[in-house]
């Protein structure tokens, strides 16, 4: 199995960054697509971003083109550059690891224990 940890999150001000980091526990990672959710108090959990394990990407609409999904197989890890951060985007961030790259969450298999994100206004 795959275990992992998210880090990177905090309270930032309405246009800045922050770089989420999520580490996996075993060699094996790179054979799994990756993905990033987000789940704020009182609403259901959505889809952010996503990469193949070849590399190839898949975002939200509502953050494209300001955030951006990467991953170091060497490394084992998979990041989330979130740039121009909205008020909206304040929730907590969990990634998440699957056979198959999805917009569902039911489609992951292994699961981080999320960070929070916070932007104020």
């Amino acid at each position: 199995q795959v275990q992992l940890v998210e880090s990177g999150g905090g309270l930032v001000q309405a246009g800045g960054s922050l770089r989420l980091s999520c580490a996996a526990s075993r060699r094996t990672f790179s054979s799994y697509a990756m993905g990033w959710f987000r789940q704020a108090p009182g609403k259901e959990r959505e889809f952010v971003a996503a990469i193949r394990s070849g590399g190839s990407t898949a975002y939200a609409d509502s953050v494209k083109g300001r955030f951006t999904i990467s991953r170091d197989n060497a490394k084992n890890s998979v990041y989330l550059q979130m740039n121009s951060l909205k008020p909206e985007d304040t929730a907590v961030y969990s990634c998440a690891a699957g056979f198959r790259i999805s917009t569902d969450y039911r489609d992951y298999n292994y699961w981080g224990q999320g960070t929070q994100v916070t932007v104020s206004s």
